[in-house]
């Protein structure tokens, strides 16, 4: 199963962006290049255990749909996010948010997911979804560390 963890330091306290990291609009702005909206569940405001949001967005070419659920909340240091459904066979995102003795937070995600059809997902990870998924976070860490500034 694929693994990976993006770390980002942002100029803002953990709280700050812990909250910010749950908040269903400030995650629709920083997807806007793959045109994600919540269209389903809680589609405004910050999220917090056990709540759901379904996500829209364009992907390859393709529209998808994730609905995920807050399955672990302990603010301010982590909370985890895992697809109740949508295109992956497991998608397991934990968040985790440390101060950097400057005021900061260095921000952590570690993410497990896997394709579903066999034989055919495990080369579509391998191939394509290893380097894609990765640089996503990367894009949406980028944005938020930037306008927490």
């Amino acid at each position: 199963m694929p693994h990976f963890e993006v770390v980002t330091a942002v100029a803002a306290p953990p709280d700050r962006v812990f909250e910010a990291c749950l908040d269903v609009e400030a995650h629709t702005r920083s997807m806007a290049g793959s045109s994600e909206r919540a269209v389903g569940g809680r589609t405004r405001g910050g999220l917090s255990l056990g709540d759901t949001v379904t996500f829209q967005a364009r992907h390859f070419g393709l529209t998808w749909r994730l609905t995920a659920r807050i399955t672990a909340y302990d603010p301010p240091q982590c909370f985890v996010d895992e697809q109740d459904a949508g295109p992956f066979k497991r998608w397991h995102h934990s968040h985790h948010f440390e101060p950097d003795g400057t005021g900061g937070t260095v921000m952590r995600d570690v993410i497990d997911f896997a394709s579903p059809f066999g034989f055919l997902g495990r080369v579509a990870d391998r191939t394509v979804l290893s380097f894609y998924m990765p640089r996503l976070i990367r894009t949406r860490n980028a944005y938020l560390a930037g306008a927490l500034r």
